[in-house]
């Protein structure tokens, strides 16, 4: 399968999850359009707009497990992340998210329904 394949088959997973409502803030979950074959004028608009190289496909910004988030890196099986996916990996990590590689849905699947097993962190706030 390919990069684009796995991806679409784990939001195809997510989305199914999501319906059911068994899975508390599954539904903030997002990919990230980085990659891809663009045109050079696109490029240079998707740069000027904050596209950064390295960042992973998907994001789910909840808290859980003393972690700010989890983050996936979808690859296909022959593939590796880059110089720079590995840096914006290692400084997420630094930051307090849980940063993952995946080369199929199902153990993406996996690793997002472990995540949202592990306890949920709260943060205090004005009453």
């Amino acid at each position: 399968m390919s990069e684009h394949q796995i991806q679409s088959a784990y939001f195809k997973w997510a989305d199914l999850q999501i319906s059911t409502k068994r899975f508390p803030g599954l539904d903030l979950i997002h990919s990230v359009p980085n990659g891809g074959s663009r045109n050079k004028l696109e490029a240079v608009n998707l740069k000027r707009t904050g596209t950064r190289p390295g960042v992973p496909d998907v994001t789910l910004p909840v808290a859980r497990g003393g972690f700010i988030g989890l983050a996936i890196e979808f690859k296909a099986l022959d593939g590796n992340p880059s110089k720079e996916q590995r840096e914006r990996m290692n400084r997420m990590q630094q930051e307090g998210w849980c940063v993952t590689l995946c080369w199929d849905w199902q153990a993406a699947a996996r690793m997002t329904l472990g995540y949202l097993g592990m306890a949920k962190l709260e943060f205090g706030g004005g009453e």
